[in-house]
């Protein structure tokens, strides 16, 4: 079930508000003239959905280089990356 609460409540109740967030962990609608305006999330939650975001659009960049033919052997990628640590460490 989706939490909806007036702007007004941000205001006056932000204290419970911000609990309701850690503790459910669940998102909170924020309506302003009964129109849906913003949506609370608990750190803890927004973290975790940045991430998994972060890590699709990795994967997303990837399945492109494959479809693209942008691909190399891994021995020569890590054979690269270990040039390229040597030659930070050698400045």
């Amino acid at each position: 079930m989706e939490l909806i609460r007036p702007s007004a409540d941000l205001r006056n109740h932000y204290n419970e508000i911000s609990k309701l967030c850690r503790e459910l962990r669940q998102p909170i609608h924020i309506t302003v003239n009964g129109r849906n305006d913003t949506v609370l999330l608990g750190e803890t939650d927004y973290a975790q959905m940045k991430a998994e975001l972060d890590l699709l659009r990795m994967l997303a960049d990837a399945e492109e280089d494959v479809s693209s033919g942008h691909v190399a052997p891994v021995e020569d990628t890590l054979s690269d990356i270990r040039s390229r640590l040597l030659a930070r460490k050698n400045r």
